[in-house]
């Protein structure tokens, strides 16, 4: 069965028919695959049963590099319930596969992902590929992800605003999207572990040649602006770019698989009850290059 795209929203966003992620692609389905990423930003791929980890990492392997090793330390995280270092764990669950208790720090820095953000956009090498498995669901298939189409913002920007940041800078830092979104002030080995990193506000997306925003909740300052004055810039456009007419809610089905590209969209988790009910998702990352 050749892959086909069913567009899900105006501007972005399809779900992908046809495509066996169990399976390494060959040449003529990563091409369509890529295609399918260039144009829509956002594909939706059904699996049932979910995928192994095995399969997770085999299919995000053909994308790109995979991160592999820790990019930060979190004070008190002694380990993974996850064994493959290419597993990000984005669940509400511990090392243990018990949940959270309130107030437990990794828990209060997750929550930070309800923010609008690009994942690793925090690092030097910007991350291009998420996928995003869900193996377990709350009942009805608990919170939407949104996704906002940068490049789609940005393109409808007033000239004189495209102008204005055309040039401009912003500092990225993991730790102030962490205390944005209600964490603790991070400990100086925490700071230490991941220093903030520069990206260009606008950027040519590779994958479509369109211009793109990049922006995330990680963006502190615009360098050579002052605080208040870059802050305010960043939240305008944040405010602009996520307007209905620019974003797609992907509602959760067992099995799942999400991919999004980083260099021209953000997501942001939506709220739940992460104390009482069990949400087991799990993502892969690939980068713009080898990280060691």
């Amino acid at each position: 069965m050749p892959l086909s795209a069913r567009p899900l929203h105006p501007v972005f966003a399809a779900e992908l028919d046809g495509l066996d992620m169990r399976r390494t692609p060959d040449a003529a389905t990563l091409g369509a695959v890529l295609a399918a990423m260039g144009r829509y930003a956002v594909c939706v791929c059904r699996n049932d049963p979910p995928l192994t980890d095995e399969e997770h990492i085999a299919f995000s392997r053909a994308l790109g590099p995979v991160q592999r090793s820790r990019v930060l330390t979190v004070a008190g995280v002694t380990g993974t319930r996850i064994r493959h270092p290419e597993i990000i764990d984005q669940s509400n669950l511990d090392e243990y596969g018990e949940l959270y208790h309130e107030g437990d720090r990794y828990l209060m820095f997750k929550r930070a992902n309800r923010l609008w953000h690009t994942d690793m956009s925090f690092h030097p090498v910007r991350a291009t590929y998420s996928l995003l498995s869900a193996c377990a669901l709350p009942p009805g298939g608990g919170p939407d992800t949104e996704f906002a189409d940068l490049r789609a913002a940005y393109e409808a920007l007033p000239a004189a605003i495209q102008a204005r940041i055309e040039d401009l800078v912003a500092e990225h830092s993991y730790w102030h999207s962490r205390v944005v979104g209600g964490g603790p002030e991070p400990t100086a080995e925490e700071l230490a572990s991941r220093p903030p990193a520069l990206h260009r506000l606008v950027q040519r997306h590779e994958g479509s040649g369109r211009k793109t925003l990049y922006i995330a909740s990680h963006a502190r300052r615009i360098v050579g602006m002052a605080l208040e004055e870059g802050q305010a810039l960043l939240q305008e456009l944040t405010a602009f770019a996520t307007q209905p007419r620019f974003v797609y809610a992907h509602k959760w089905r067992l099995g799942d698989v999400v991919i999004w590209d980083n260099r021209c969209t953000m997501h942001r988790a939506r709220p739940f009850d992460d104390l009482h009910v069990r949400r087991d998702v799990r993502r892969t990352t690939c980068r713009e290059a080898e990280v060691a």
